[in-house]
């Protein structure tokens, strides 16, 4: 479905979101909440659904399976008794941080490209974090206890340890589940009003009682306004923090055992930097379609794309250092098995992983140094998967060729991910695309209130 803008509309302006003045509020409104409210959304996004629908079937299949049979099904084994499962979860909660960092730091920094691509992202950051919660609950061999993590009055005076770094990923990730919820739901208010009003107007009763009961009551009345605009802003407060804390205690589950290859004191920011990189690239992957297949070219412009890139160049670079780093470790330290952990992933049987993974983080978004492609949409889009991949593939290094090769040769093995691996890693991302389907379908893509901001901002010549 393509939801046209009127041939009178003025052309958009070449600022970063930005739209002239002559852009009136009628025509955001049109533009934004037609696409929820006209329905007719054609047989390509049903035939993504319904593809989609198939991979989280055979995810919750794998998961009934892994109930019954136990972590035996996957390829983990000792010494490699981590595999694909942490891997995962490593790589969905980098996933989330972009919409945090897109939402809360850029509200707080008044970016105002991020208005194009916030809403999504903050759904995204929702899915990933969720989907990431699973892996360690299943990787505990008996998920069904999986509420032992909560501190709960119980009559076995049984506590969580908390110097579990799994107490930790619970705490992170259930904190960073609550904010990222609250405030993509605050920001959605205003929105779910007008969907409300629009519904009315298009006789859609069972849509209107719904977005009705979830906007609250809004009626735009300027002490909702106030009250929104102090909630939104601290809850972006509230956020910020988390874009550090989350991933960094994530990075902890590994820096604090004395492996080789996980005892590192760079891995928190080294984390972080990680996550931000493969959270754009994310941002990206989807922006990209959207805005394709829902003409919300107007909106989504190669200005904010480009925006994008650069942080995904900044991004990578950071992430660069913190390779050098753990190598330059390694071999200062005197360490012979840290040394002997790097060589391993330069020439070990894991070799071909790392020379790929190298060549997706590193070697590839150098060519975001040029104009032309930072603006050119599909190489950004080629650029943004195979991102995606190379991080999947650092975080699948971490976690494996630190641990196959233990201190004693007697004690080395090889990790060969089963097939049941395999599809719980291409399930979990078929059901992240299924619920961003589902998301574009039933809410706005974009935020309607925010790009009515930048109407009238336009109007009154600010800058």
């Amino acid at each position: 479905m393509s939801v046209e803008l009127p041939s009178s509309e003025p052309p958009l302006s070449k600022d970063v979101g930005v739209l002239r003045a002559g852009w009136g509020y009628a025509s955001v409104s049109d533009k934004i909440a037609g696409i929820v409210l006209a329905g007719g959304f054609g047989w390509r996004w049903w035939a993504a659904f319904l593809f989609t629908f198939a991979g989280v079937l055979v995810f919750f299949g794998a998961m009934a399976w892994l109930f019954v049979r136990g972590v035996g099904i996957w390829g983990v084994n000792v010494p490699v008794a981590w595999g694909f499962a942490i891997a995962n979860f490593v790589w969905w909660i980098g996933i989330g941080h972009a919409g945090t960092f897109i939402s809360a730091v850029l509200l707080l920094l008044r970016q105002r490209w991020r208005t194009s691509i916030n809403r999504f992202a903050e759904a995204m950051t929702l899915f990933a974090a969720a989907i990431a919660g699973i892996f360690p609950i299943l990787h505990l061999g008996r998920p069904w206890f999986f509420y032992w993590l909560v501190p709960y009055p119980n009559v076995m005076n049984l506590w969580p340890q908390w110097r579990s770094p799994l107490v930790w990923d619970f705490f992170a990730i259930a904190t960073y589940l609550l904010v990222s919820l609250l405030f993509w739901y605050v920001g959605l208010i205003p929105d779910l009003a007008t969907l409300r009003d629009r519904a009315g107007h298009q006789r859609r009763r069972a849509r209107q009682v719904v977005y009705g009961l979830l906007a609250l009551g809004w009626r735009g009345e300027a002490r909702h306004w106030a009250r929104y605009e102090t909630a939104y802003l601290l809850l972006a407060g509230l956020a910020t923090p988390l874009v550090v804390s989350v991933h960094t205690i994530v990075s902890l589950d590994f820096a604090i055992g004395n492996t080789p290859g996980y005892h590192s004191t760079i891995f928190p920011p080294y984390f972080v930097a990680g996550a931000l990189f493969s959270g754009f690239a994310m941002v990206l992957t989807l922006a990209i379609p959207l805005r394709h297949f829902f003409g919300l070219h107007a909106f989504i412009t190669e200005r904010h794309l480009a925006n994008a890139a650069k942080v995904l160049l900044a991004t990578c670079w950071l992430v660069g250092y913190g390779y050098a780093a753990e190598i330059f470790t390694a071999f200062y330290s005197g360490d012979q098995f840290e040394r002997y952990m790097t060589v391993n992933r330069w020439i070990g049987p894991y070799a071909p992983v790392y020379w790929s993974m190298i060549a997706c983080n590193l070697l590839a978004p150098q060519l975001l140094w040029w104009r032309r492609v930072r603006h050119s949409v599909p190489m950004l889009f080629m650029l943004s998967l195979v991102i995606n991949i190379g991080m999947w593939m650092e975080r699948f290094l971490i976690v494996v060729s630190s641990l196959h090769r233990d201190f004693l040769p007697s004690a080395w093995g090889m990790f060969y991910p089963s097939v049941w691996d395999w599809a719980q890693l291409l399930g979990s991302v078929a059901l992240f695309v299924w619920l961003f389907l589902l998301f574009v379908r039933y809410l706005p893509a974009i935020s309607i209130a925010e790009m009515r901001e930048l109407v009238r901002e336009s109007a009154q010549g600010k800058p």
